[in-house]
């Protein structure tokens, strides 16, 4: 289907609008965070201001701003590992290897997505307690990897399944054994789908606040919660948290802006038949 200059105009202008008004809240944190209080509450909004670094000096650099970012990079990396080593051998297995229960298998891990997570959070704190795990590092990524799990073998499964199976075939004449079919053949085929998974889980546990929030209180405690603090009972210091909260999506956004063709590529594969 030939598409006409002004339809082809037309198309590009709605999307580059909509592209724009998806970001605008991003821009508009950014913004916030070089205003003063006074010109982040004002109201209607200030577009022309007096920029300011003080909000940046006091969320970075007079708190401990780098204990919350440390907390939060080993809960998401440690979590995103634990899923990825626990979701992919069993993506294998519901792919290649499926059984009468495969169906209720996925659906069941798919149903745990569905559960509100403020359903959970009272028998999670009592567990929690009762095992000394509140307010610590392995907590938090026991909570991740069982949020992230589900996940991880929804999508590697799809990949998997995208993979020929003569190449398997192929593989298991020349006499590869279980590992070696797993491990050289199928996840190297599908390195791009494993690669999106991990970043957006990645992404996924480094934005979680709910669990973060009830579950720490000083020494695991994540970015996220840390940018809740900015709400006291003096009021809510909008200008600082919207510091923080650039200074946390930072390092999200930069590796998903160099990894965006591996993303784009690993949620793509198998669109086509």
């Amino acid at each position: 289907m030939r598409i006409d200059k002004r339809t082809g105009f037309g198309l590009t202008i709605t999307t580059y609008l909509i592209a724009f008004l998806m970001f605008f809240p991003i821009l508009w944190m950014v913004l916030t965070s070089f205003k003063t209080e006074a010109d982040a509450f004002a109201f209607p909004p200030t577009l022309f201001f007096q920029p300011t670094l003080s909000n940046w000096q006091n969320a970075l650099f007079d708190t401990n701003f780098t204990e919350f970012l440390v907390n939060t990079a080993i809960i998401t990396l440690a979590s995103t590992g634990v899923a990825l080593l626990l979701g992919v051998p069993a993506a294998y297995a519901l792919a290649y290897y499926p059984t009468k229960r495969t169906d209720f298998t996925l659906m069941w891990l798919i149903s745990t997505r569905m559960l509100p997570p403020v359903g959970v959070i009272v028998p999670l704190f009592v567990i929690f307690r009762d095992l000394q795990l509140r307010d610590t590092h392995l907590g938090l990524i026991i909570i991740y990897t069982a949020m992230n799990l589900p996940l991880v073998i929804w999508m590697m499964r799809s990949f998997f399944l995208d993979v020929p199976y003569e190449i398997l075939e192929a593989g298991r004449i020349d006499g590869v054994s279980l590992w070696q079919e797993f491990y050289y053949i199928v996840v190297r085929l599908v390195a791009p789908g494993l690669f999106a998974t991990a970043l957006l889980c990645t992404i996924f546990a480094w934005n979680e606040f709910f669990f973060a929030f009830n579950l720490t209180v000083t020494n695991a405690a994540p970015v996220s919660v840390y940018i809740s603090s900015f709400k006291t009972a003096e009021g809510l210091f909008w200008a600082k948290m919207s510091a923080a909260a650039t200074a946390s999506v930072l390092p999200v956004v930069i590796a998903g802006w160099f990894a965006q063709r591996q993303l784009v590529k690993g949620l793509t594969m198998g669109a086509v038949k």
